[in-house]
């Protein structure tokens, strides 16, 4: 896909904003900028690492099943733009690499040019739904990454327990939400988050929000025993579920309910692939 096509994408989805296009260099939050070398955004390429883990709800799953929870060793991973992976870019992918057998993972290299909403961590192998996992979102600064991505995590999810959501969705629930294109989460497109505090521990009883009233209906929150979904709140896992149509891709933004300090993230979805964030308060991940 052309470049123009894509921009032209940005528009129809809503996405016109310092973050969707060439810009300029934007200062990093909390940092001093004044005597600061200017950064060449359209030549600056960084390194993206971390941490590559089974999401710890399936990993549970699996050992309560009686079944191990396997490696991630091998796994090709891939440093993606979620907008351009939506809209079917071809040059959705900046980077590529393997994950380790104790789970680390890093890609060098990776341009920032071509960056519009964010770079996400796309995993996606036997036995596995293709997920990804954000690990930049351009709300946060107002522009495209400038340093490294260092310490990100990304969450491999089980075929199995991609199952056991959509068993606790319910067949009839998810035909609904996609006119009857979709009988499972991934035919459809989904968005599977977590809220957590400043801590990192997953928070109960709460309720994320779109930008977009209409989408509210399309959240849900399993249960702790994944038995069924709910519409009222968050678990003690603090897990949330959005459900696509099974059509073509959608943007919007997600927050959550009365909770200011909370910014309000990108999402990205389409048929065929989840994608995983975690919704978390002030500017930086916890640790």
């Amino acid at each position: 896909m052309k470049r123009p096509i894509l921009l032209a994408s940005c528009v129809l989805l809503g996405l016109v904003s310092s973050g969707c296009g060439s810009g300029g260099p934007a200062p990093d939050p909390g940092f001093q900028t004044e005597d600061a070398e200017s950064v060449d955004l359209d030549n600056l390429r960084i390194r993206v690492s971390g941490q590559a883990q089974v999401l710890p709800e399936a990993a549970r799953l699996l050992t309560s099943l009686g079944q191990p929870v396997p490696s991630l060793g091998g796994m090709p991973v891939a440093i993606e733009e979620p907008l351009r992976v939506a809209v079917n870019d071809l040059n959705a992918t900046f980077g590529t690499g393997a994950i380790a057998e104790d789970g680390a993972f890093a890609v060098a290299e990776v341009p920032v040019r071509e960056v519009h909403q964010g770079l996400a961590v796309g995993l996606n192998g036997p036995g596995f739904v293709r997920t990804v996992t954000v690990v930049y979102d351009s709300v946060f600064t107002g522009a495209r990454p400038r340093t490294d991505v260092i310490e990100a995590s990304a969450w491999a999810l089980p075929e199995q327990f991609h199952d056991a959501l959509c068993t606790a969705m319910g067949e009839p629930l998810l035909r609904g939400h996609t006119e009857d294109r979709a009988r499972t989460l991934r035919d459809a497109g989904f968005a599977l988050g977590r809220v957590v505090d400043e801590n990192g521990q997953p928070r109960a009883g709460v309720r994320v929000v779109p930008d977009r009233s209409e989408l509210t209906e399309r959240i849900y929150y399993p249960t702790s025993d994944l038995n069924g979904v709910n519409q009222a709140g968050t678990s003690a896992e603090g897990l949330f579920l959005y459900v696509h149509t099974a059509g073509d891709a959608e943007t919007f933004r997600l927050g959550v309910e009365g909770v200011d300090t909370y910014v309000a993230r990108n999402v990205a979805v389409a048929p065929g692939w989840g994608l995983v964030l975690t919704l978390y308060p002030g500017l930086h991940p916890p640790p």
